[in-house]
């Protein structure tokens, strides 16, 4: 990219996202404010259809807002036209989604090896050694066939990092996980936050991991507010 970055994480002013045809407008995020900064971990809560998946298509400039601001490792995204905005994704944003959404027919280490095919960010990280970081370069020859659901989701989140991307967005990482697997994986995107100095944003339905995350907020009807699990809750 062109465009001077910074350490700076992500940045919401003000932003809000409307869809509709303005007659039956859905106000899908409403006027949110949120600043998630390098080497933390922020957990969104909420209940299905509040939001979150909205928050994350805004942050990640999948989807402009209908108004206010957002701002990406200190890009401004309202700056970019669409050939900036789809370098800055693919160089600066790591996305790890729910069923990990990997390729059939590649084995683990081309799984994470793939996103530096086309990313050019001058810093990747080595994908066997991430791959080793991540728990699995035992498995780095073996295909999704191959993996259970908490190795697939290892592998995305290692293909997800391997840019090295200021800014991580994660969608219900453990949906289809147990327990162990669910403490596992979110721990482990925990230690990369902060080790790695990544802002992460992750939503989830899942209370019982929420103790890994730096702060927690909860979504309702579009709003943003902070939000202190009990201890003990499971969800």
């Amino acid at each position: 990219m062109t465009d001077q970055t910074s350490t700076s994480g992500l940045i919401l002013e003000d932003v809000t996202l409307v869809h509709g045809d303005g007659e039956e407008d859905v106000r899908a995020l409403d006027a949110i404010s949120l600043t998630v900064e390098p080497g933390e971990l922020v957990a969104v809560v909420g209940p299905s259809g509040s939001g979150k998946s909205s928050l994350l298509a805004v942050a990640g400039a999948l989807t402009a807002p209908t108004s206010g601001r957002v701002s990406v490792a200190g890009v401004d995204l309202a700056a970019l036209d669409r050939r900036r905005l789809t370098r800055l994704r693919r160089d600066h944003i790591g996305f790890v989604f729910q069923s990990a959404n990997l390729i059939p027919a590649l084995t683990a280490l081309d799984q994470v090896r793939l996103p530096l095919t086309f990313a050019d960010t001058g810093r990747p990280r080595d994908p066997a050694s991430l791959l080793d970081e991540v728990g699995m370069s035992h498995r780095a020859n073996k295909r999704p066939h191959q993996l259970s659901g908490g190795e697939r989701q290892r592998v995305g989140i290692a293909r997800a990092l391997v840019t090295n991307p200021q800014l991580l967005l994660v969608d219900e990482p453990t949906a289809a996980l147990d327990r162990q697997r669910s403490q596992e994986i979110v721990g482990l995107l925990a230690r990369e936050t902060h080790t790695r100095g990544v802002a992460t944003v992750m939503v989830t339905h899942d209370h019982a991991v929420l103790h890994h995350c730096d702060r927690v907020l909860e979504m309702t009807d579009g709003r943003l507010a902070d939000h202190t699990p009990t201890a003990g809750v499971d969800s």
